[in-house]
């Protein structure tokens, strides 16, 4: 795509042709080899050592959704960062969480939130929860051919569907494939030991409160199994990113909730180390 336009300060043709209202189609049509699916990789022997990120947690209640992750990135066995962010809003209702390669995933995410914010732009309205759900998708399908040399992106979608009135979240598989889950949800090496936490302690009628101290303690528990997975440091003050989705939009919890929900947490497991106790019946 030319866009020689310092003589005349018009804007490139193809600014100005009528088509899709996707940013990536658009790339797709003009500019394919911006696109990160679209790059070709160097032949290399052996896996790429990357800083990837970890585990992703959601849950559902009445009236939204809450999603989480920890804080660390590993490259093998090495901690790569301590404070890394992981969930991002992906626009006023919806939000993304990250596992995987971490590069490669703040990368997806930029474009899902330019996708988003250009789609609304153009048709004047915004995407379906479904339809945001379903462009993550592609996305991801998009990166199958690093996926298969080790550098896969697995997110987490959630957010709240305006339609329906209620929170919703969405997993995928490396080749874009798209679930819906009921309830509660995990994604990246800690999520065996998350999921089955939440398994454990999910109700349908949590409050928003008692969903976020839920997503805590299944991100402790994946912590406390999971090497790659990082556990609240009360020392450096860094705790999980908390985010809320309802009616209202996004909100992330401040670094105040964030810490007093996590010292709550970090408080009850003095007593009880392996966290909370389910009803046999």
């Amino acid at each position: 795509m030319e866009a020689n336009t310092r003589s005349t300060g018009r804007l490139p043709a193809a600014f100005l042709t009528p088509g899709s209202s996707s940013f990536v189609d658009f790339l797709s049509e003009h500019q394919p080899e911006m696109l990160p699916g679209n790059r070709r990789l160097p032949a290399v022997q052996g896996a790429i050592e990357a800083p990837h990120g970890t585990t992703i947690v959601a849950a559902s209640f009445p009236g939204g959704v809450v999603l989480a992750g920890d804080r660390r990135a590993t490259m093998g066995n090495v901690i790569a960062q301590r404070d890394i962010e992981k969930v991002f809003p992906a626009d006023e209702y919806s939000a993304v969480g990250i596992a995987g390669t971490a590069g490669l995933a703040v990368e997806m995410v930029k474009l899902f939130q330019l996708e988003l914010e250009h789609f609304e732009k153009v048709e004047g309205a915004q995407l379906s929860l479904e339809g945001k759900a379903n462009r993550l998708s592609t996305m991801i399908r998009s990166n199958l051919g690093m996926a298969m040399q080790g550098l896969a992106v697995v997110p987490l979608f959630a957010g709240y569907d305006v339609d329906r009135a209620k929170g919703r979240i969405f997993s995928y598989d490396v080749t874009g494939g798209r679930s819906e889950e009921t309830g509660f949800a995990a994604t990246g090496s800690g999520s065996i030991f998350a999921r089955g936490a939440m398994k454990k302690l999910f109700r349908d009628d949590l409050s928003e409160s008692e969903a976020t101290t839920l997503v805590v303690q299944a991100l402790y528990d994946a912590a406390d199994d999971d090497s790659a997975t990082g556990g609240p440091d009360v020392a450096r003050r860094i705790y999980p990113i908390v985010t809320v989705i309802t009616e209202d939009g996004f909100r992330r919890l401040t670094e105040d909730e964030a810490s007093e929900t996590a010292r709550s947490v970090l408080q009850r497991r003095l007593e009880q180390p392996d966290g909370p106790r389910a009803a046999l019946l």
